[in-house]
């Protein structure tokens, strides 16, 4: 029954996807869809975090009932371009719970992941919104714009950073950081970008001359902090013009926004932008990049003070997005996991799980106060696991739980890479169309039980809006 059923949804959305430009059944799709990912969160990272909190595991606010779980494959197509192409080979379930040193190949990184969770489509590492072919893929915002709605991407790290770039640009290389943020601020019809990036702070919020690149550069910069609303941009002798973002034929200016003060008065509902670009004053992520990463317990070393939360961040961006009747699109990434990871820093790993879950919190508060799960769709993932954090092991066997210390305490866990890995990554989802997830999970783990592709994140959402 499960095979005929499969088939049967299959057909349907080869149907769907290949031939529709509007949403099939209004009633049937969302109006609005968001999207977190934990960039680097893993089961274990999960885990940690509720043990710390809770002194329990599954007490995370998306970890009730309520919300539809499944695991995910975050694996790319290719692993390699040079001398030649090399493909990934997948993910085999009795290899990743037998050969630890399975997990630590053929991983992806967040320029492929990203583009995945983005279009649907896998890619070659590095890769932003581009196929293997080369070819140019459509992403979900662009998807949201084509029908009416609202869109934007929200960031801990930088706002040119793989992840949020994937939901905004094409581009062969995710280092590409220049070109990258130009794209996205001068040729994208995002209604939101927010993230760090900020040329003139360094990591801790003071004061510094720094890199530009993740702002499209010093000119763009420039002409970005013009005291009237700018709509076209002169860089290296070429004059670009904004996008018309909002069908009325005209121009639309970015807002500008980087005091803390201005971010907290958008995300109470305040003095609203039509189109909002939120640039913290700090420069490659929120918190986890400060001084003191060497401190490994959690909340040890003071936060850099007058540095919006990703929570804050979010919210600003839902107030402008829902300013659309039509609905909205976000993604909203807490980038900063991952880097703790690559660092394996536990401490900080908390502590920006924290500022990740304090953002789904309050998203879920929105919902049920100003929204609906009829009409919202709220998916958490992760583009990949980062640290190969598990328990603190004996011999060989490094696959054990991550031990319980109580609540405030940190777990007893042990990173055992520096890297990404290919295991499998956790997926959560609510509201509208969130059952989607639940019929597509056509692969089973031993361990995980059933798991979907992260192709399989954006292809629910294109084929419930009808494309």
């Amino acid at each position: 029954m499960k095979t005929y059923l499969f088939i049967s949804f299959a057909l349907i959305f080869a149907i769907l996807y290949g031939s529709c430009s509007q949403p099939v059944n209004e009633s049937n799709s969302p109006k609005n869809v968001i999207i977190f990912i934990g960039d680097g969160m893993g089961y274990n990272h999960v885990d940690a975090t509720s043990i710390y909190f809770s002194g329990e595991t599954g007490k995370l606010i998306f970890e009730g009932a309520e919300w539809l779980k499944v695991a995910q494959a975050s694996y790319p197509a290719i692993v390699e371009t040079e001398p030649e192409k090399v493909y990934a080979t997948g993910y085999n379930p009795r290899a990743a719970w037998s050969d630890t040193a399975y997990l630590k190949r053929d991983y992806t990184d967040s320029g492929a992941a990203g583009t995945a969770l983005a279009t649907g489509f896998k890619t070659y590492d590095g890769a932003i919104g581009i196929g293997v072919m080369g070819d140019t893929l459509m992403n979900a915002t662009q998807l949201a714009k084509e029908i009416g709605k609202s869109a934007g991407v929200v960031s801990s790290v930088q706002l040119s950073h793989a992840t949020p770039a994937a939901f905004a640009a094409n581009n062969e290389s995710r280092k590409n950081y220049d070109q990258i943020a130009r794209q996205m601020i001068l040729h994208s019809k995002l209604d939101v970008i927010i993230g760090c990036g900020h040329p003139n702070f360094n990591n801790n919020g003071l004061p510094a001359e720094m890199d530009y690149k993740y702002v499209g550069g010093a000119d763009l910069w420039k002409q970005l902090n013009h005291d009237e609303p700018v709509t076209k941009f002169v860089i290296n002798n070429r004059t670009y013009e904004l996008s018309d973002v909002n069908g009325d034929g005209n121009p639309d200016p970015w807002r500008l926004v980087t005091d803390i003060n201005d971010f907290a008065e958008i995300a109470a509902g305040n003095n609203l932008p039509d189109r909002l670009l939120g640039i913290p004053k700090v420069h490659t992520t929120l918190q986890q990049s400060r001084s003191g990463s060497e401190i490994m317990l959690p909340f040890a070393q003071t936060k850099t003070p007058d540095i919006p939360t990703l929570e804050l961040m979010t919210m600003a961006a839902v107030h402008v997005l829902n300013q659309n009747p039509d609905g909205f699109f976000l993604m909203v990434e807490g980038g900063a996991i991952d880097w703790a990871g690559h660092d394996n820093h536990s401490g900080r790993m908390i502590e920006e799980m924290e500022d990740f879950v304090n953002a789904v919190t309050a998203v879920v508060e929105w919902v049920e106060t100003h929204s609906s799960w009829d009409e919202t769709l709220v998916v958490i993932t992760s583009d990949h696991e980062t640290g190969m954090l598990w328990g603190e092991a004996d011999g060989t066997d490094v696959l054990t739980s991550v031990m319980n210390n109580g609540k405030g305490q940190l777990p007893g866990m042990k990173w055992y890479s520096g890297n990404h890995t290919n295991a499998l990554v956790p997926v959560y989802a609510r509201g509208k169309g969130s059952e989607m997830y639940k019929l597509l999970a056509d692969e089973y783990d031993p361990v995980r039980g059933p798991f979907i592709q992260n192709t399989e994140i954006p292809k629910a959402v294109f084929l419930l809006w009808g494309k």
